[in-house]
């Protein structure tokens, strides 16, 4: 059985390679109090919350309604430890308008009391043929962040601006895409 021969040998061989290795590789003392100056800096990113309004929305039996509100719970904070790490956060907001009418979008973030700890407002132009996009990012850092972290719920009052009559047979949607990216630090 000159296959087993050759598996012995081969298994010797790479023993003897794991000794030779091990004997002549190269060691330090390992310094374990590095550990106590260990500093993570994880970095998440998601998604918040997403919304696409059609026209026919702000439209009631043929007459501008103007405009929608919406309250969500929303309390990202709630857990201890992500609430003492946590050293920034970064809001991001796009709007997408492709009606022919102007709008705001505020939202409103509030605390269990439904007390608002913080407007954003985004505004829209109105659309002449072709959707108008804005961006905006908001950043929450030192006593802004603090107050960030009592919210509970956010809320949306989407306005629309004056302008020519909206019909039934007008065509359109306002959406609404946002992300947060949250910068933790942990000791």
């Amino acid at each position: 059985m000159w296959y087993l021969k050759k598996y012995k040998l081969l298994k010797n061989g790479w023993i003897f390679l794991i000794f030779l290795l091990s004997a002549i590789s190269c060691s330090s003392e390992l310094d374990f109090d590095q550990a106590n100056d260990l500093k993570l800096t994880p970095v998440f990113v998601a998604n918040l919350t997403y919304f696409n309004i059609p026209v026919s929305a702000f439209i009631e039996n043929n007459i501008d309604g103007g405009v929608a509100i919406d309250v969500e719970d929303f309390s990202p904070f709630r857990d201890a430890f992500f609430r003492k790490n946590l050293k920034k956060t970064v809001l991001n907001f796009e709007v997408e308008n492709s009606i022919s009418r102007a709008f705001s979008v505020d939202l409103l973030l509030l605390n269990e009391n439904n007390i608002p700890i913080d407007t954003i407002r985004l505004s829209v132009a109105a659309s002449n043929g072709t959707t108008v996009t804005v961006n905006q990012t908001v950043v929450f850092e030192g006593e802004r962040l603090e107050a960030l972290q009592q919210m509970a719920q956010v809320g949306f009052i989407v306005k629309m601006a004056a302008g020519s009559p909206l019909t039934t047979d007008s065509v359109g949607s306002i959406q609404l895409r946002s992300s947060a990216t949250i910068y933790l630090e942990i000791e």
